[in-house]
Formats: structure tokens, sequence, C-alpha cells
């Protein structure tokens, strides 16, 4: 675990002086880059297949206290285990064909593993019954 801990610390201060970008590590197979652009496309499926439990803002709950990303907006999904939540680039917005809303609901302390549960558990629905 120490050797985790020492290549992300260097990968980290080799980012911040301009001489890497985390984006372009590769597992030998995918970039973070090409792994966080299957993620959005992913989600964007999943939210325009389920429009009714889809939403996304460019705020969050508490916009004082945690203001948005600078270039980002917040798209959700309301499913049987709880909200799943994603921070994506403006320039993805128009490929969510979902309500946009004021404010995003609340953050409730989930944690990455929550959000794959939660979007695990849509698949209770059966869409051939159309049970949306």
């Amino acid at each position: 675990m120490d050797k985790i801990l020492e290549i992300n610390e260097l990968i980290k201060k080799y980012s911040e002086m301009g001489i890497i970008s985390s984006k372009d590590i590769s597992d030998g197979h995918h970039t973070f880059k090409e792994l966080y652009k299957q993620r959005l496309i992913m989600f964007c499926v999943i939210c325009n297949i389920f429009p009714k439990l889809s939403w996304k803002s460019k705020k969050h709950y508490d916009e004082e206290n945690d203001p948005m990303f600078e270039g980002d907006f917040i798209v959700g999904i309301n499913t049987p285990e709880g909200v799943a939540i994603y921070h994506i680039k403006l320039e993805y917005w128009d490929l969510f064909d979902v309500q946009e809303i004021s404010r995003a609901p609340k953050y409730d302390n989930y944690t990455s593993e929550d959000a794959m549960n939660r979007i695990l558990s849509l698949t209770k629905y059966n869409l051939h019954r159309n049970s949306l």
C-alpha cells in the first residue's frame, strides 16, 4: 500500500508541475480520460432510458457553501436505493435529455460503492412492462 501512496503522490506532484496529465495515465489498456468518457456515456444512456427518474442542474443544493465546479453541471438519477449523482462537464449538457431542476438534491454522504449499487438497483425495473 505504501507504494500506491508513493505513486499517487508522484502523479500529483508531476501533474502540478505540468510534466504529466493524470488523464493520460493508463493501465495498459485504457487511460483515465477514456474511462471517464465511457462512464459519462454509460450514465447518459442510463439517465436517458429513465428520464422520469433523472435530472440535471447547474447548482448544488447549497451553492453558497458547496459551489459547483467550474465548467461542470450535476446530473443524477433517483433509484430504488437512493440518488446517484455525477459531475459532468458543461459541454455534455445537451446529451442528457432529462429535466432541468433549479438545485440538485442534498448530498446524503453516499460513497462511490453506494452509487454503483444504487445504479445497479435500476435493474429491478421491468422496462418491457413499462413499470416506471
